[in-house]
């Protein structure tokens, strides 16, 4: 159902002729796509109006508008000012003007009036100055063409690219990499019933397991996994040894290509790449900011540390760019809030890319100028395949299909890629749960009229869960064998999980809609939907104040969540905790809140509040990236918790006052636990299972 949504300003006086009804009729008035528009809006302040209601689309815009922001934007890049680089990021377009009269080259511009009247006093010398101009302004514009095409090519990759499925095992295969010349693939697969590292050559149909469940850990989808070494002849991969070790045991082995037993390769590095001639290697360590350093090829011992991101930030997926000229990366906050940044192998200039503020993974240089790479639309969907241009510093989504992808490999010279395409299936479960643990016997799954369903929360008699609905997600409600849609609106991705009001009455969310979060509530039957505030950077679930008059949720500061509350009378976000923090949830009494802090490494710890702000003693405890959430048991003083790896978790329940920890449910290992709820009388679990299934792609590009 829709619900009201802060607006600008009215539009009653206007005649219906200056009004632009979609971002479509708006992109089209600019002669700019809406991606440009979008950005436009978000970042330079362009007038767009938001809906009351959503019968005639989600936003408008007035003619006159647009053309007042336009000639104050063109003022400002003729004199100096930022034009965010707009232009460069219309492929294939160049300079071209707009109705709404946007920044041109000068060449491109009227010439100015007052000049001499040369055509009056000399015609012949005018024909001459006229045919010179049109035989220059010819060249300039067969020169434009050119460098047009060029761009355009550089930024459409895979033209006439042949697709190869690789790898049709059920199950898992993920995580691919690519040897330097192309012959090779290694990838992560459960074929075995176990994660391992497995090979195959191209063409051959053959494959090989490599680690045969030598190596404890080897899924972890934040960083770059496998690699090859330079010269080909071991295949490496990243691993972290016993669950929960402080620091974590994580490093990088390698095993013969052609089999042996796996040995140390980078010891304490989490993440690697060298150059294409071998001789330069960059790395970064798990520690806080990701520390990375530059070396020699055969003089580990002389790394030099270049770059480390700011406090509460990751830097991860580093590649050379082919002169060595720039190191490429990935920077933000994990796991939805990255973007391509570059370095000089110095340390000197970072700069920032791009500004997805999504899903970013996986860069790799397809030829000199043309860096692909994985990320997410600005309303979560995905993650797709991008190219950058890193000359003109263009990027957009390059068109494959409706495929999500989760990795993305490259040979030397970018003529093979390999894409892991992935269509994950989720199924939601309920589970009796005894005075001690839960019996899996008793469990039964929860059929939905959705066909999928995740992020579930127990409430009064009913049960709200997520699911997708076309571009858009859906907050739905299950009550007596029913279910309802609560809320859904075209275009608008629900993150982090739904919070039910202990009443039951009220339902918060908060939701991505065009590169902007906004934290809404609707109530249990569908009505009263209504945004509560868009003026905060929302990450994590939300969860309810004990009073059911204001919201905890998560907010970005300075590249870091933080938690706040948030006023329903309108009243302004206060900071409740000043650490890093998300994931709020509240005690049964109201008075201790439990939250997740910064995420180091692979892990990140469960810290707690009292009622008045003080901190509250209480065991170490470390939890594993993959799922945050966190809830209370009745009692009050133990808490459900996701523990194990970052792809296999068992549910376990905590002492905070002792750290005693025991498994509330014993799971076979196939049964991965995306997410859970507890029901307020802890007589019933709900589980989210989530069934991985993936497979490889080989891309075979044409000689350019």
């Amino acid at each position: 159902m829709p619900d009201s949504t802060p607006t600008g300003s009215s539009g009653a006086a206007r005649p219906a002729s200056d009004r632009l009804e979609s971002w479509k009729e708006i992109a089209t008035y600019l002669r700019r796509d809406v991606t440009t528009v979008q950005r436009w809006e978000r970042r330079e302040g362009m007038p767009v109006h938001r809906h009351v209601h959503d019968k005639l689309g989600s936003v408008y815009a007035f003619r006159s508008d647009l053309d007042a922001w336009a000639r104050r934007r063109s003022a400002g890049a003729a004199g100096g000012g930022a034009v965010d680089g707009a232009v460069e990021e219309e492929s294939g377009r160049g300079r071209v003007t707009g109705p709404a009269a946007l920044p041109v080259d000068a060449g491109d511009r009227e010439q100015a009036p007052g000049g001499p009247p040369l055509g009056a006093a000399r015609p012949w010398r005018g024909a001459l100055l006229a045919a010179g101009i049109s035989v220059a302004a010819a060249i300039g514009a067969g020169a434009t063409w050119l460098l047009q095409r060029r761009a355009a090519s550089a930024l459409d990759p895979l033209s006439g690219a042949r697709f190869v499925p690789l790898t049709d095992f059920g199950g898992v295969e993920q995580a691919a990499a690519i040897s330097a010349d192309g012959r090779f693939v290694a990838f992560l697969s459960d074929r075995a019933g176990r994660v391992d590292v497995w090979l195959t050559q191209v063409g051959s149909g053959q494959f090989q397991d490599l680690t045969r469940g030598s190596a404890p850990e080897l899924v972890n989808p934040s960083i770059r996994t496998l690699g090859f070494s330079p010269d080909g002849a071991l295949v490496t991969f990243w691993a972290r040894g016993r669950t929960g070790s402080s620091p974590p045991d994580i490093g990088i082995w390698a095993v013969p290509l052609l089999g042996g037993p796996p040995r140390p390769y980078l010891e304490g590095a989490a993440e690697y790449a060298w150059t294409r001639d071998g001789t330069r290697l960059v790395h970064h360590t798990p520690g806080p900011g990701d520390p990375m350093y530059v070396s020699e090829a055969g003089r580990p011992q002389d790394a030099r540390r270049i770059f480390s991101a700011p406090s509460g930030l990751h830097a991860h997926f580093q590649v050379w760019s082919p002169d060595q000229a720039f190191i490429y990366f990935v920077q933000g906050a994990l796991p939805d809030r990255l973007d391509l940044w570059r370095i000089r192998p110095d340390g000197s200039a970072p700069e920032r890319l791009t500004h997805h503020d999504g899903v970013v993974s996986h860069p790799v240089f397809a030829d000199e100028r043309t860096l692909l790479y994985l990320a997410t639309d600005p309303d979560g969907s995905g993650p797709w395949l991008h190219a950058l241009d890193v000359e003109g510093r263009a990027t957009r989504r390059v068109a494959t299909g409706a495929e999500r992808y989760t990795s993305l490999a490259a040979s030397a010279d970018g003529r093979r890629l390999v894409l892991t395409q992935a269509s994950p299936k989720r199924t939601l479960w309920r589970v009796p749960l005894g005075p001690d643990h839960a019996d899996l016997a008793a469990a039964s799954p929860i059929p939905l009229t959705t066909g999928n369903g995740w992020s579930p929360r127990l409430g009064p008699g009913y049960l709200v869960y997520l699911s997708a609905k076309g571009a858009g997600d859906g907050l739905w409600k299950l009550q007596d064998g029913a279910s309802t849609e609560l809320w859904s609106q075209p275009g608008a991705r629900i993150a982090g999980a739904p919070a039910v009001r202990r009443d039951g009455r009220t339902i918060a969310f908060w939701t991505r809609e065009g590169g902007r979060t906004r934290l809404r509530v609707v109530d249990a039957d569908g009505t009263g939907g209504r945004v509560v505030t868009d003026a905060l950077q929302l990450s994590g679930a939300p969860a309810w104040m004990p009073d059911g008059r204001s919201i905890a949720v998560g907010a970005i500061v300075e590249g870091a969540p933080r938690l706040f509350r948030v006023p329903l009378d309108g009243g302004e976000p206060a900071a409740l905790v000043a650490e890093p923090s998300a994931d709020p949830a509240w005690s049964p009494a109201g008075d201790l809140l439990a939250f997740t802090g910064a995420d180091v490494g692979t892990t990140f710890p469960l810290r707690a509040v009292n009622a008045d702000g003080s901190a509250h003693r209480m065991p170490p405890l470390t939890l594993t990236r993959g799922a945050r959430h966190v809830a209370f048991l009745p009692d009050g003083r133990s808490i459900a918790v996701l523990r194990g790896e970052i792809r296999r978790k068992h549910l376990a329940a905590v002492d905070l006052a002792s750290g005693a920890s025991r498994r509330l449910v014993v799971l076979p290992r196939d049964f991965d636990v995306g997410d859970f709820d507890v029901s307020p009388d802890g007589r019933e679990l709900v589980l989210e299972q989530v069934q991985e299934r993936s497979d490889l792609v080989l891309v075979e590009r044409p000689g350019r």
